[in-house]
């Protein structure tokens, strides 16, 4: 995919950034905004920074494709709706670097193969630890689930927050937004939909 070959071109540049590099820049700014990056309090503040960034953005060091690749055949015939709710979601958008904090629901209805429930928390985290938009990552993980398992269908919706609007701009508290993105079945047949909304919102 073009987002795929973007990203590891992207890394390779990236690479050629130490650590020491980036933790220059954020010594600036943190002169930029008016503080002292020599004070007590500040001097490791640029190092324990960097360490994590490495966290918040480790999603593009990693491949969905190889997390993918495991699955299994032998469900017995097996076909219905497969549904994991409430996966934790911990994102920043690309706008503001603002945390993005919410929940993702996934569900996909196999065709001949499953794959282990923990690998499709594992996809969100890898496509969320980068910088994003809510309505791109809903996409992401739909395709690279169609993309990998082959099912009749995937819905992803997601239910987050965004902290560019609760601490800065319009600052609505309690606004949350919700984005969905459906796949196969789930897009031609709307009876589906309606058995995947209803085991997403019955707590």
């Amino acid at each position: 995919m073009k987002l795929v070959k973007n990203i590891e071109e992207n890394k390779k540049k990236f690479d050629q950034i130490s650590d020491e590099e980036a933790e220059a820049a954020f010594k600036t700014i943190i002169k930029w905004i008016g503080e002292d990056p020599n004070r007590e309090g500040l001097k490791e503040t640029p190092k324990r920074v960097v360490q994590a960034f490495k966290e918040y953005f480790q999603g593009y060091s990693k491949n969905v494709d190889e997390i993918l690749s495991k699955t299994f055949s032998d469900i017995d015939g097996y076909n219905d709706m497969v549904v994991e709710k409430n996966i934790t979601l911990e994102s920043h958008c690309e706008h503001h670097m603002a945390p993005i904090i919410g929940i993702i629901h996934i569900a996909y209805i196999p065709n001949n193969k499953v794959v282990g429930l923990s690998k499709l928390a594992r996809v969100v985290e890898v496509f969320s630890k980068r910088l994003q938009t809510q309505e791109r990552l809903t996409m992401q993980i739909a395709r690279s689930l169609m993309e990998a398992l082959e099912p009749r269908g995937v819905a992803v919706t997601i239910d987050a927050v965004h902290q560019c609007m609760t601490m800065r701009g319009v600052k609505k508290e309690k606004t949350s937004t919700v984005t969905n993105h459906y796949l196969g079945l789930f897009k031609e047949d709307l009876s589906y939909q309606n058995r995947y909304l209803k085991f997403i919102t019955n707590k």
